[in-house]
């Protein structure tokens, strides 16, 4: 590191400063945002290490880092967890490296199992690498009637039988109907639910960063996806329907129309998000043409022998998994965020 580089905790009196070198960074994504600190930190309880590194006065680089620690599931620093796309930030090699070392550094201080960087961009870091995710973005076209055609036939023609239906769709100011229909769609799914606590204050706190779009068939609520917008992107990032979704094309409607009113948002680029090589979710995107990239995982192993596989995929999961598909929605709901929120 340079004599001139220092490294310091975020405070709160640096959040903004924080903020404007995301939105100036080449690599920089919605999750290096500083809010997501106060997310961590007084929702779902978890100790944050924010690290800025300063050239004199000027921001020379961020590495957002949490610590998420369980009896269950161990102990890890990860940025960014709860998120797909994370890592460290720099205008200078110097200064990055300078930052992973103290990211090590920390977490050999913290005892973790190991410190994990989720890289959307490869950076080379010499780390193991978790080869399982790919994300999908795609570059939308200049209007709604182009960005139609684009999407491949048999595709096309789930979208078309949505709006002959006559699905509509409803900007929503909370987050109720979308985490009712959530909970359900990923309780279905043998996955644990964050708490409803969590989404709204994705809600609130991200504001006109945020938003949740809800499906309609008859006037009823059938499927709802809660969105984050970053520079000229948008993310659908959480999104389930009820048992009706499916037979009335819920979802595919969904995905269209939230592509439709991005456009005419002067939105740029739509971020289908990760999905793990070869599931049902790969599977769903490519049918709308967007074309598989891969994410980089790396983990500097501390305590751990091994990589973690903490995916529902994992065959030691599989019995709690169809457990969990059983239970009751409210016991779901109840249980849910106890095991969710240390699963990062």
């Amino acid at each position: 590191m340079t004599s001139d580089v220092t490294i310091s905790a975020l405070t709160d009196a640096e959040c903004d400063a924080w903020n404007e070198y995301v939105h100036v960074a080449e690599d920089a994504t919605f999750f290096h945002l500083a809010e997501w600190r106060t997310i961590f930190e007084q929702v779902l309880g978890h100790r944050t290490y924010y690290l800025l590194a300063r050239h004199g006065s000027d921001i020379a680089g961020i590495f957002p880092l949490v610590h998420v620690k369980s009896r269950l599931f161990g102990s890890a620093l990860i940025s960014v967890p709860f998120s797909v796309y994370g890592s460290v930030l720099a205008s200078e090699e110097a200064v990055k490296t300078a930052l992973i070392e103290h990211a090590v550094e920390l977490g050999q201080r913290l005892n973790v199992d190991y410190v994990e960087v989720r890289e959307l961009q490869d950076s080379g870091l010499d780390w193991e690498t978790k080869d399982l995710y790919v994300t999908f973005r795609k570059t939308l076209l200049p209007t709604a009637e182009e960005n139609f055609k684009a999407i491949p036939r048999k595709q096309r023609a789930m979208v078309r039988k949505a709006i002959d239906a006559g699905l509509t769709s409803e900007w929503d100011s909370n987050v109720d109907r979308f985490y009712a229909m959530y909970s359900e769609s990923v309780r279905n799914l043998g996955t644990p639910v964050l708490a409803k606590k969590y989404y709204r204050a994705l809600f609130d706190i991200f504001a006109d960063k945020c938003s949740v779009l809800t499906i309609l068939n008859d006037g009823e609520p059938v499927s709802s996806v809660l969105n984050f917008y970053f520079k000229d992107q948008v993310l659908p990032f959480y999104g389930g329907g009820t048992s009706a979704a499916r037979a009335c094309k819920a979802n595919d409607f969904m995905y269209w129309e939230l592509m439709r009113l991005s456009v005419d948002q002067g939105i740029k680029v739509f971020d289908f998000g990760r999905s793990k090589k070869g599931a049902g979710s790969y599977r769903f995107k490519k049918h709308w043409g967007f074309e598989p990239a891969p994410l980089y995982y790396r983990f500097h192993l501390i305590n751990a022998k091994q990589m973690p596989d903490l995916s529902p995929v994992n065959p030691k999961y599989q019995l709690a998994v169809k457990m969990w598909q059983k239970l009751p929605l409210p016991v779901s709901r109840t249980l849910g965020p106890i095991i969710a929120r240390n699963l990062g």
